[in-house]
């Protein structure tokens, strides 16, 4: 295993094959039976095939989109403590927090996650004081074991140097406090690829068109490809729903009378273009129990998020400009207003959070997992959020290791003697970008700067495979765009070991692209082209 502080050279790296094609896949799953079938291709069914192929289970995942195609990658790309919850008194729930944050940011994928200092500024009228946000982030850094440092407070002054786009009128104090930050699409992608290193069978774009039953039980799932309409199906001993705003539809194939068990929330995000580099994000108080923040983000910034109850059809939810409006008003708390322009905006992204069904604001609604069977013995897992997502694959695995009259168990490793394995490419980013700067390229152009950072913090030492297309293909060392740092190789890694299909697959998802407000027609077009060029 790499460790984070030792770096193979670039051509002692192992070279890994591309990964079996749609028709093989198929072929795999309809002829196996599975232990598990997990149905959603979100994080949290990523985190269950994951610790389910960990502990012995032969597992299969499915998802009618790409993996992390819907509200996985469009969260906050945060992972955090939860500083609004001591609001609360959930002091438990914020250490619990506080420890799979370190152990992801440290142990699991310190590669992919990044430690961001937050600056909770206090204005003269606002909803909290200085002495009690001080207070509150000192606690908040306690509960964390000061791993980020002791919470405390600073000047307006002070402040200022590190955002220079902070609004000060009214400013009188500016709490600090530290958590983590990811690209959460490429954090789901490095997790499905521990999966299948596990020997989890996965398939994206692949969508459920009815379930399987043998004497009244749910034992697999009928599925149609919706790339070429080809339709097979997969039998399983044991079937969980992870579909998250999907679950009631698919509680649904189970047992037409099944009453909706899930509520959704819609939290919309703007990215804009930065006026001026920021070495802090903000997190602003808009009233008791809200915060907006404004991240930056992949060089860019990141405003959100809105937390409004949703009713519609999942796969329609979008960004109004009536979200835009609130963002960008709420943001004006602290950001001056040049920050705040309409025109810097490159992109706009909503999703829909899962909680647990019942009346109240869906702002002071707990974010909890909820796991339950249906009358066929179907499992459904929903809620939740990215920072435990280790912790809700272990739950959901433990449920599964004790439901009566099953024999899952015989198969099954206890969780608690397995080791806390990292997500693949796991090594010292800054060390992977200086050998991706040092090493002889032959023949093609020496590697820039902001690519050797981007590849480091997005694949780890995994960037070495990238690196190696590029040199035996010079083409691919090519920028996709000149105003971005990825380059071609990373589509045909995407589109040979990562999964992708689509241009959007690629663009939104395998690089940043999309977000960046950089996928213009003739970008679209070379993506398509080399998605096209698939070995034979």
């Amino acid at each position: 295993m790499t460790t984070p502080h030792s770096v193979p050279a670039l051509g002692t790296h192992p070279a890994a094959g591309p990964n079996p094609g749609r028709a093989e896949t198929r072929d795999q799953l309809s002829r196996a039976t599975y232990d598990l079938l997990v149905i959603g291709g979100g994080i949290l069914g990523i985190s269950t095939a994951w610790h389910a192929a960990q502990s012995g289970l032969r597992v299969a995942l499915v998802d009618a989109g790409d993996f992390a195609g819907a509200t996985s990658s469009a969260s906050s790309k945060l992972l955090h403590g939860g500083l609004r919850y001591l609001q609360t008194g959930a002091v438990k729930l914020v250490a619990e927090n506080h420890f799979e944050r370190r152990a992801v940011s440290k142990q699991v994928a310190p590669h992919l996650a990044r430690p961001l200092t937050f600056y909770l500024p206090v204005y003269k009228g606002g909803p909290h004081g200085a002495a009690k946000l001080g207070a509150g982030v000192f606690a908040y850094s306690a509960l964390s074991a000061f791993g980020d440092g002791v919470g405390h407070v600073i000047s307006p002054e002070r402040a200022r140097r590190d955002v220079p786009e902070l609004r000060t009128d009214g400013l009188r104090a500016v709490a600090v406090y530290g958590d983590d930050q990811m690209n959460d699409a490429r954090m789901a992608l490095m997790t499905v690829r521990a999966a299948v290193d596990a020997g989890t069978e996965v398939l994206n774009h692949a969508e459920v068109t009815g379930l399987r039953f043998t004497r009244g039980r749910v034992t697999g799932a009928e599925l149609r490809d919706r790339l070429d309409g080809t339709e097979f199906g997969i039998d399983a001993r044991l079937v969980l729903n992870a579909t998250g705003p999907w679950t009631d539809h698919l509680r649904a194939m189970e047992d037409k009378a099944a009453a909706p068990s899930v509520r959704l929330s819609k939290g919309a995000h703007l990215v804009l273009r930065r006026t001026s580099p920021w070495k802090a994000a903000l997190a602003t108080p808009i009233d008791k129990y809200r915060i907006t923040f404004a991240l930056p983000w992949e060089d860019m910034l990141l405003l959100g998020t809105t937390d409004e109850e949703y009713e519609g059809d999942p796969r329609e939810v979008s960004v109004t400009d009536s979200d835009v409006t609130q963002i960008l008003d709420e943001a004006a708390f602290s950001v001056r207003d040049q920050q705040l322009s309409r025109d810097l905006i490159t992109y706009s992204f909503a999703g829909l959070r899962v909680l647990p069904g019942g009346p109240g604001d869906t702002s002071k609604a707990k974010r909890e997992t909820v796991v339950s069977e249906g009358p066929g013995g179907m499992l459904s897992v929903a809620g939740g959020k990215w920072t435990t997502f280790r912790h809700i694959g272990r739950t959901v695995i433990d449920k599964l290791s004790k439901l009566p009259g099953r024999p899952l168990t015989e198969d099954m490793e206890p969780m608690r003697s397995l080791p806390r394995m990292p997500l693949p490419g796991i090594a010292n980013p800054q060390a992977v970008a200086h050998r991706l700067l040092v090493d002889e390229p032959a023949p093609g152009p020496r590697m820039a700067p902001d690519t050797a950072r981007h590849l480091a913090t997005h694949y780890g030492s995994l960037a070495f495979d990238i690196a190696r297309l590029a040199n035996e293909d010079p083409s691919l060392a090519e920028r996709i765009h000149p105003d971005a740092p990825e380059i071609r190789a990373q589509i045909v890694y995407a589109r040979d070991r990562e999964w992708a299909e689509t241009a959007e697959d690629v663009l939104r998802r395998r690089t940043t692209l999309t977000v960046r407000g950089l996928d213009t027609a003739e970008v679209r077009d070379d993506v398509a082209k080399l998605l096209a060029d698939r070995p034979s």
